[in-house]
């Protein structure tokens, strides 16, 4: 599966057939919190990781999470990957630690995924 930029809204449906096609019930993202965009479809984190930044990202802006388009409640962002461990940045676990960024990435998501 093509590791996909999105930068335009997608549905729920959608982000189903995405996971269907790799883990079934998990799709792997990576958010660039300053450009508003997320990658999605890769195996790991660090592939779309590389992927955001060949196209101009910031590593200090991309944050990796989890995101289950079966469940409706907030436990559908998992906010877990070991891109995530930054102890330069004061984020010393594979959670997204800080709920600034936390709440940013929720909107972005919010933005780019739709019912």
């Amino acid at each position: 599966m093509d590791i996909h930029i999105i930068n335009t809204a997608i549905t729920r449906t959608q982000l189903t057939e995405i996971a269907s096609e790799r883990f079934g019930d998990i799709v792997k993202a990576v958010v660039d919190i300053k450009r508003g965009v997320m990658a999605i479809g890769g195996e790991m984190h660090a592939d779309e990781e590389i992927e955001l930044l060949a196209q101009g990202s910031v590593q200090d802006d991309l944050w990796g999470i989890n995101l289950y388009p079966d469940k409706t409640d907030e436990g559908w962002i998992e906010f877990d990957s070991m891109i995530n461990l930054r102890p330069s940045q004061g984020n010393r676990s594979r959670s997204v630690e800080d709920p600034t960024i936390r709440q940013t990435i929720t909107h972005i998501v919010a933005s780019l995924i739709t019912d």
